[in-house]
């Protein structure tokens, strides 16, 4: 499906370019893109215009539409060019009265006016057109035009889909997430450069300093916390509003040793104070159904959030963000949540964990650009509208008809899901197909192990084999799937406990050998798999394209000498779309790695050299040992989407004698989760590779 899109981008200062700039990455993979972006009022308007005769090549045109000068050129092409629109607010007057008024079309302003609200508005345009007073920017949203055009319509709420119908569309509405930045910031460093040390309340209010953010609001209610704590600070990150002087304000309430105006700041310095902060208000009042990109990045971020009860904030879960209704008691009820969370932090901590869970889960990039190519295929396959139609065409949610991560049964044969995705957790349970079996697989594992070697090695490794066969994805007898490196401990149970039809293992040396494995299991159990050889960082692997629908990686990638990007475009083009990669490798960034680092030594799980066999073989040693985070990275740059990953043991001890390191952690507020000794991650095939060669792997 080739695809127009327009929409402003950075550097834009536009939410919405923000928005559209991350968008376009994630739907790269799905949909034959055409990109068009300007500036308004700049020299690239002729550009535009010729740029927009282009779109009807396009099988449908997606228009990103917000209501400030910024969006002129998209206005403008989607009414040459009907398509689906993304209504990112219900109110364009502001965005009319820069097409018009600006322009010094007074005419088309005042027959917009009348066109929207009839002969009432057209009379109050005559009396802004003669300056008696302003436009009625909250009376007259000027939406019916675009409306009465657009094949379809995506928002990002059930507000904006209720504010759609009143405004009388009658077409195609999809309700899709406003996707989510789970960005990475370092708190202590930026906290730093504020002067401010580990402990210090930070609270911070993000965006166009405006009055409708609910600003004096919040500066009164926190000079009553500054009250009972008086090394609470505050934060102002945004372009202050020029009839709104926030700095005599803040000197007026006596908050200048509290507060702090820094003005705009570029997208790396605004995530950077978001991560500083502990708390972070955002409160606005009146609103136009817009979402809010702050808010996701702050959620994203972990953060303990504040949000007007309003429009399409209060759909929030109650247990994500905590929600001020706007009116009598607005103040009251601000500076009490306040001084609940800066008294109690660790209810802040809670609270952002919760919240950074639920938008990885909910509103992640991947999804919500799936959501949207779906429903752009739907409004295609539907035609054109009609000009005045009778019958509501259907609605959709934006849920995904094909069933995907969070939808397929895990008892059904064939399927390939891992479970609910937790990103970033630790430890997230069993998955469902193979519940309450862990003590059996452990003991149907030890039938296999038949020398003493084996033995030892099943003792040694145990959890994580155990661990990794309840992650992997369940197969049916026409599923193929590999694992690499096979010893042949888990093997059998791939096809025995998992149900795959066809089981294969490979292992490193000359391409072109095969090796017959046949095996016999204590009780008596034969099994037979043929080993592929092959260097999986040179040769190109012996499968066909698409051929697999599991590929198990497991303690192999830390082997890896000069090329692991050759393995993973290696597995990702031997899996089928959607297939799955199971991986697992030592976790640098554990309890024990942080606390051998501390104490002067190697962090690594296994980074001796090692000693030659009497027959003068040597085994290969770990290269390079990989964080959670980077595992992340890999699967993302390697075309997956991360279904689950979280740490565990390699051996179900206890290790009492790391938590100091945790206490450390703790009270710096880094990330506690993902710091056990063994790295579990599965991705989902969602297209190509991204980066065959990402920079913080490569140099």
């Amino acid at each position: 499906m080739r695809v127009a899109f327009f929409s402003p981008l950075p550097p834009a200062r536009s939410g919405i370019a923000d928005y559209s700039e991350v968008l376009i990455e994630s739907l790269k993979p799905l949909v034959d893109l055409e990109v068009f972006s300007g500036g308004a009022g700049t020299a690239q308007a002729g550009d535009r215009r010729q740029k927009t005769i282009v779109c009807p090549t396009a099988d449908i045109a997606l228009y990103h539409v917000g209501n400030n000068a910024w969006h002129d050129f998209v206005y403008e092409a989607a009414l040459a060019h009907p398509g689906v629109v993304v209504m990112h607010e219900s109110n364009l007057h502001h965005l009319i009265a820069d097409l018009t008024i600006r322009r010094g079309d007074w005419d088309a302003y005042v027959r917009e006016c009348e066109y929207q609200g009839g002969k009432q508005a057209r009379e109050f345009a005559e009396r802004v057109r003669r300056l008696e007073v302003g436009p009625d920017y909250d009376g007259v949203p000027m939406t019916r035009r675009l409306l009465e055009s657009a094949r379809g319509v995506v928002v990002h709420s059930r507000f904006m889909r209720d504010e759609m119908r009143a405004a009388g569309f009658t077409g195609p509405i999809a309700v899709i997430p406003h996707g989510a930045w789970i960005p990475e910031a370092d708190r202590n460093s930026w906290r730093h450069k504020l002067g401010l040390d580990e402990l210090t309340p930070l609270i911070g209010i993000f965006g166009f300093l405006k009055p409708y953010k609910r600003i004096a609001e919040s500066l009164r209610a926190f000079r009553r916390v500054v009250r009972l704590a008086p090394n609470t600070r505050m934060i102002l990150v945004g372009e202050p509003h020029p009839e709104f002087p926030i700095e005599p304000m803040i000197r007026s309430m006596g908050l200048s040793a509290n507060v702090r105006v820094l003005g705009f700041t570029p997208i790396e310095d605004f995530v950077g104070y978001l991560g500083a902060c502990d708390i972070v208000l955002n409160l606005r009042f009146p609103t136009v159904g817009e979402s809010s990109g702050t808010l996701l990045r702050s959620l994203g971020l972990g953060k303990a959030v504040l949000v007007s009860e309003v429009g399409s904030f209060q759909e929030f879960p109650d247990d994500v963000c905590l929600k001020v209704p706007v009116g009598p008691g607005e103040e009251d009820l601000i500076f009490e949540y306040l001084s609940l969370l800066v008294s109690r932090p660790e209810v802040a901590q809670a609270l952002g964990a919760r919240a950074r869970a639920y938008v990885a889960e909910q509103c992640n990039w991947a999804t919500v650009a799936r959501q949207y190519t779906e429903f752009l295929e739907s409004v295609c396959g539907a035609g054109p509208r009609p000009a005045q139609p009778n019958v509501p065409e259907p609605e959709t949610d934006g849920a995904s008809p094909r069933p995907d991560l969070q939808t397929i049964p895990h008892s059904e044969p064939g399927s390939a899901s891992p479970g609910p995705a937790e990103p970033y957790a630790e430890q997230v349970g069993d998955l469902p197909h193979l519940a309450g079996q862990v003590g059996d697989l452990a003991e149907y594992l030890t039938t296999w192990a038949t020398t003493p070697p084996s033995r030892q090695y099943l003792e040694t490794h145990q959890t994580r084999l155990v661990k990794t066969l309840e992650i992997t994805p369940p197969g049916g007898p026409c599923d193929r799937i590999l694992e690499m490196g096979a010893y042949l401990q888990i093997t059998p149970a791939l096809r025995t406990r998992l149900g795959y039809g066809d089981v294969r293992g490979c292992y490193f040396g000359k391409l072109g050998r095969v090796d017959h494995r046949v095996v016999t299991s204590a009780e008596g159990e034969p099994f037979a798999c043929d080993i592929d050889h092959f260097d999986a960082e040179k040769d190109t692997f012996p499968y066909p394209d698409e051929w697999f629908s599991t590929v198990l990686c497991c303690e192999l990638v830390e082997h890896l000498f000069e090329d692991p990007m050759h393995l993973m475009s290696e597995v990702n083009r031997i899996l089928k779309p959607s297939g799955h990669l199971v991986l697992t490798t030592p976790n640098v960034a554990a309890l024990r790695g942080i606390s051998a680092i501390l104490q002067g030594y190697h962090p690594g799980f296994f980074h001796a050299y090692i000693r030659p066999a009497e027959s003068g073989e040597v085994d290969a040693r770990h290269n390079r040992e990989y964080t959670a985070r980077e595992i992340h990275r890999l699967l993302e740059n390697s075309g997956f989407e991360v279904a689950r990953l979280e740490t565990g043991e390699f051996r179900d001890v206890p290790h009492p004698e790391f938590g100091w390191v945790l206490h450390l952690l703790e009270r710096y507020r880094l990330e506690t989760g993902l710091r056990g000794d063994g790295i579990y991650a599965v991705g989902r095939k969602t297209g190509p590779v991204k980066d065959r060669y990402p920079g913080w792997l490569y140099s």
